[in-house]
């Protein structure tokens, strides 16, 4: 077999993906009854052990689809349901992956979209259920006040960096832990937790401060979408047309000749992390107002650690985090389904997110595999300093 002439980044992206359909297919047909009972005579009948593999992979990844994107044995609104669901799932994770990517971009390495989405949620929901406003403007307020919980949040990370040297990388770890534990104090607190005080869940948020739904109230789909549709735009457009984006693009390439430029690289980096905490706040803020209208000890589930995926797979590009996103929600979505018509447990979708980010991680594993001819493919460390190509 020839190589494949071209072996840039984006290829490479790709391949990385079905590297890991093809790992996951492995680990469905082991996990199947019927094959492994066809495996006890593999010598006499091989075909059979083949045959019923390929049906376990076929039956599974078909559900998945079914349940991520359109399922034909259903029929009006519910049709619609599927897709409905990954969006839903993609929201968080498009603007928790920009956040990972934004700070990436400037040579950060944001580990606290975790902590910054539940600062976001915890002010968010309090605003929800406290402010009596009007229609609209509560809404308004209460997504401004996710906003300004995630940027307060990335922005201590920022200016500890800025003022004391501390890396970032363990005081957002830190900070994670810290919100964790903020959120299960206040759970517990008069005024902030349900009534009859015996559950761990917030107040449940008003109505004039709920995202509307998208496509009917049946559909959880919401305008949280569009808004992470709108950040990645922003985003896109911070590096690519605004100076305070050039500056950002000069600090994480070299730090050290933007100083000597005259760029106040310490309030740079205090910005760039204030930016992204106030993404994952708002992706915060959108899972409180749009799908679970209440704050429980997991509002954010593991949004913010599969962020750092989303932001791999999508190079750091804010229209790849779109598409990373999307994939990722949509697996999610589809494991459902897919474990509820085939048996295949939810855990597959996480092992393939792992093994995406291991062979974004080793390109060069990629190349061998898939017989990629090198050239054009940058290393994912310099790619992360570098950021994304204009």
């Amino acid at each position: 077999m020839k190589r494949l002439r071209w072996g840039g980044t984006w290829l490479v992206t790709v391949f990385a993906v079905v590297g890991a359909l093809v790992v996951g297919a492995v680990l469905i047909a082991i996990g199947d009854a019927r094959t492994r009972d066809a495996a006890t005579y593999f010598f006499t009948y091989p075909w059979d052990t083949f045959t019923e593999a390929g049906y376990a992979v076929r039956d599974a990844y078909v559900a998945l689809v079914q349940g991520a994107v359109f399922n034909p044995n259903l029929s009006g609104t519910a049709a619609l349901g599927p897709i409905s669901e990954t969006l839903v799932n993609a929201t968080p994770l498009i603007l928790t992956g920009l956040a990972v990517a934004l700070s990436f971009r400037v040579g950060l390495f944001n580990i606290g979209a975790q902590g910054q989405i539940i600062a976001g949620a915890i002010v968010a929901a309090y605003v929800g259920f406290t402010f009596d406003l009007p229609v609209g403007l509560h809404l308004v307020v209460a997504l401004v006040g996710g906003i300004l919980g995630g940027t307060l949040w990335g922005g201590i990370v920022g200016w500890l960096k800025a003022r004391t040297g501390a890396h970032e990388v363990i005081t957002t770890i830190m900070l994670n832990y810290v919100a964790i534990n903020l959120l299960t104090f206040l759970l517990g607190l008069e005024g902030f937790q349900r009534p009859p005080y015996g559950q761990a869940i917030s107040e449940s948020v008003a109505a004039s401060a709920r995202l509307p739904h998208l496509l009917g109230s049946s559909l959880r789909v919401h305008l949280g979408l569009l808004l992470a549709l709108a950040a990645a735009v922003g985003v896109w457009w911070l590096f690519t047309r605004s100076t305070l984006g050039f500056r950002l693009r000069a600090v994480g390439a070299n730090p050290d000749a933007a100083r000597t430029a005259g760029m106040a690289v310490g309030r740079l980096q205090i910005a760039a992390m204030a930016m992204a905490g106030g993404l994952a706040g708002l992706a915060g803020a959108s899972q409180v107002l749009g799908v679970t209208g209440s704050v429980t000890g997991s509002v954010a589930g593991t949004i913010g650690f599969d962020a750092i995926t989303v932001a791999l797979l999508g190079r750091n590009n804010p229209y790849g985090v779109i598409a990373a996103g999307l994939l990722f929600g949509g697996m999610r979505a589809g494991s459902v389904q897919m474990q509820s018509s085939t048996g295949v447990p939810v855990d597959l979708v996480g092992v393939l997110q792992a093994l995406v980010v291991l062979f974004i991680a080793a390109p060069a594993l990629v190349r061998a595999v898939f017989r990629l001819k090198p050239g054009g493919a940058k290393a994912v460390g310099s790619e992360l300093a570098a950021g994304w190509t204009r």
